[in-house]
């Protein structure tokens, strides 16, 4: 039974307890191999903030916290306040540590622009992505973005997510949001693995960092006008995988027990899916000693805490590259610790041991093209001891066609090498399909669940990536407006209401249409889908690659069995 606190008494646990045990632990996305889309893509959410003097007079852009105060910015129908701390900063001695208490001081401090983001990885190719400007291991704030006027007593939910666009929307809809996002550590600044660490039970520390920015929602969100007790989340660091395989791992922490930090869980591109075990990750822990120079030290994690921050992440960065290289696996990543992740996601699914809320989850249609010989690749990084008889029923469930690869639908186009469709289809299937259909059947029994389908080829995107992973994002965070919204409207909706439709009197498209439960049809549950030319949408079927994705879900249960997971 996970045990309410308050944030006084958050953060490291006491020696030989889990996280179930604690007196206190109250724990933003992230994930999988898919940290390695993580790294350039997680929210830059601090501020290294100035001490004013003489603050100014109390105003709607002031905030009193029990630990300081905070003066934030308007702008426009907006009242943002950016980089406030929600935990003391993780560096020196509490590298590697779980979050503690924010430090307290007197005054006010500016809260009006972000700061450094927590130490990532640098691409191996160029993208057209953005790059935090700063990058700092104090990195652990949190930005929140609120309408002006929030009239008397009015129960506004909160959205756990970034983006700022989405709550002017709110507004024109007439159902106004209160955004929160936050920052967290991520490769082996967060998910540092292997034996010492278990050890020293300081695994997970990024979810740690997820849960204790949820807690000081809880706690300190109705200073800023929002009622905690209508507070619902979503944890999509820009909209990337690892943020919805994050909303998945809370709602799993503590059998399922979300200790009213969240009602509602939006997962795109993610879902519960198999984890290794802490103890498996010991080679890339042996690396890392031997890359700071650490090899020989009496006590080897605290070598890696005292390395000067240029080396450890210069190691980090080589480390990664040359796992990738190796098999296409990212290295630092949520695992099995036996302490707060006591069981593989998979088998808690199963068991039925995670929170019963309304869910929307969905993914586009090419998701394995951003990570793209096949058989032999399948067995080295996923199916470790497959059976000859499963990986022949692999190779017919992915054959050598380019016809039937990803980017779907494309014919014999963008063979961008010989095993690219092929491979990218196993692998969107493999990581965000099959686990996302088999957690909707599950969930859809008991409590609502709502899919979707995104099949929008991006008007500026690239075309051997087809409809990859990350192109739903503008449309869900109101960042384009040729969509006429959908996507936002029913992200907004579903914030309110825990149901994604649109009421008759609204002034969004979603009124014209239905959005179905998954639990609607048992043979043929519908997936509302977004289709080209946009503003359409339609409902398909969640059916295709139905024998594929099967495989793919028994392959990944033996693997789990053989290991104890």
């Amino acid at each position: 039974m996970f045990i309410t606190a308050g944030p006084k008494q958050l953060g490291r646990h006491l020696p030989g307890r889990g996280l179930n045990e604690l007196p206190a632990l109250s724990t933003n996305p992230t994930s999988s191999m898919l940290f390695g889309h993580l790294e350039h893509l997680l929210l830059s959410a601090s501020l290294t903030s100035q001490i004013i003097t003489n603050p100014s007079p109390p105003s709607p852009t002031l905030v009193k916290l029990p630990y300081g105060s905070f003066e934030g910015k308007e702008s426009g129908n907006l009242v943002e306040f950016l980089g406030i701390p929600f935990a003391a900063p993780p560096i020196g001695k509490l590298r590697f540590e779980p979050p503690t208490n924010s430090i307290t001081f007197k005054g006010v401090r500016q809260a009006t622009s972000f700061g450094p983001a927590c130490p990532q990885l640098e691409p191996e190719i160029d993208l057209p992505l953005p790059r935090p400007a700063n990058v700092s291991e104090d990195c652990l704030y949190l930005n929140v973005i609120k309408p002006t006027n929030i009239p008397e007593g009015q129960e506004i939910p909160v959205l756990f997510i970034h983006g700022g666009t989405l709550v002017n929307r709110s507004i024109d809809l007439g159902a106004p949001v209160i955004l929160v996002s936050a920052a967290y550590r991520v490769n082996a600044f967060g998910f540092l693995g292997g034996k010492e660490v278990k050890a020293a039970r300081l695994g997970n520390v990024g979810l740690r960092d997820q849960r204790f920015a949820l807690q000081w929602v809880q706690n300190h969100i109705g200073k800023f006008g929002a009622i905690a007790r209508k507070l619902r989340f979503d944890i999509l660091s820009w909209g990337v995988s690892a943020g919805a395989m994050s909303v998945a791992m809370h709602m799993l922490l503590n059998d399922g027990n979300q200790d009213g930090l969240f009602r509602g869980g939006v997962m795109g591109s993610g879902s519960p899916m198999v984890l290794p075990d802490i103890v498996r990750q010991q080679r890339h822990f042996d690396t890392l000693v031997a890359d700071t120079n650490c090899t020989d030290a009496i006590d080897r994690l605290e070598c890696l805490r005292d390395a000067p921050y240029d080396a450890l992440i210069a190691a980090v960065q080589r480390g990664s590259r040359a796992a990738l290289f190796a098999g296409g696996r990212f290295p630092w990543q949520p695992m099995v610790d036996g302490n707060i992740v006591v069981r593989d996601p998979q088998l808690s699914v199963r068991m039925g041991k995670f929170s019963n809320i309304p869910v929307m989850t969905g993914c586009a249609e090419d998701e394995g093209t951003n990570n793209a010989e096949f058989l032999e690749f399948a067995k080295s990084n996923y199916f470790n001891k497959i059976s000859d008889e499963d990986l022949k029923a692999l190779e017919i469930a992915y054959p050598d066609d380019v016809t039937q690869g990803s980017p779907f639908n494309t014919g014999t186009a963008h063979v961008f090498s010989p095993q690219y469709k092929r491979l990218s289809a196993f692998q969107g299937d493999l990581v965000f399909q099959a686990t996302r259909r088999s957690f909707s059947a599950i969930a859809s029994k008991r409590q609502p669940v709502y899919g979707f389908r995104y099949m929008r080829v991006p008007s500026n995107g690239v075309p051997y990536l087809g409809v990859a992973h990350g192109s739903d994002l503008p449309e869900f965070m109101a960042l384009v407006t040729d969509t006429g919204f959908i996507g936002a409207d029913a992200l907004i909706y579903f914030i309110h209401n825990g149901d994604p439709n649109a009421p008759q009197d609204s002034i969004s498209l979603l009124r014209n249409t239905k959005w179905e439960v998954y639990s609607s049809s048992t043979e043929n549950p519908p997936l509302f889908t977004f289709v080209d030319p946009p503003p359409s949408v339609n409902v398909t079927f969640d059916t295709y690659r139905t024998d594929a994705m099967k495989l793919l879900n028994k392959l990944s249960l033996k693997e789990i069995g053989r290991y104890g997971l």
